[in-house]
C-alpha cells in the first residue's frame, strides 16, 4: 500500500505539471479533471495509477528528443516497476498496428507512456522539464 501511494502521488504531480507545459499537446491520466472519465475514476479508485500517456508536440521526433534528454527516467518496452519507465508505443508495443489502426486508438507519433516510479517527484519533474527544453 505505501509503495502504491507513493507511485500515484508522483504520478499525479507530474500529470498535473505535463497539462500546463506548452510542449504537451495533452495528457491522459484518470486524477485529472480533463480526463474524460474522471468522475467515474475518482468515485471507483482511492488512486489514480502510475501510467500516464502524453503526446509530445512534433510527433515521433519530439518523443525521441524528450526520452534521449531524460537522465532518471529510463527508455523501456516494459512498465510497472519500482523505478520510473517511459515507452513510445508506436515503434513498441503497438508496432504490429498500423498507423491508422494506431491513430483510431490514440497512440499517434507523439504519444510516450511512462510508469512513474518512486525517485523523489521533485527530481522527476526537474528530468521532464530539462527533457523537455530539448524538444
Amino acid at each position: 500500500p505505501l509503495r502504491m501511494k507513493q507511485h500515484t502521488e508522483n504520478a499525479q504531480a507530474l500529470a498535473e505539471l505535463l497539462e500546463t507545459h506548452p510542449k504537451i499537446a495533452r495528457v491522459h491520466y484518470p486524477g485529472l479533471p480533463s480526463f474524460p472519465q474522471y468522475a467515474l475514476a475518482k468515485k471507483q479508485m482511492s488512486g489514480f495509477s502510475n501510467l500516464i500517456a502524453i503526446d509530445v508536440k512534433g510527433g515521433k521526433e519530439a518523443a525521441f528528443r524528450l526520452m534521449n534528454h531524460l537522465s532518471i527516467i529510463d527508455i523501456s518496452n516494459n512498465l510497472g516497476d519500482a523505478k520510473s519507465l517511459m515507452t513510445h508505443p508506436a515503434t513498441t508495443t503497438h508496432s504490429n498496428l498500423s498507423a491508422d489502426d494506431r491513430a483510431r486508438i490514440g497512440i499517434g507519433d507523439g504519444v510516450l507512456r511512462l510508469s512513474v516510479g518512486l525517485e523523489g517527484a521533485e527530481d522527476l519533474k526537474a528530468d521532464l522539464l530539462n527533457a523537455l527544453e530539448a524538444v
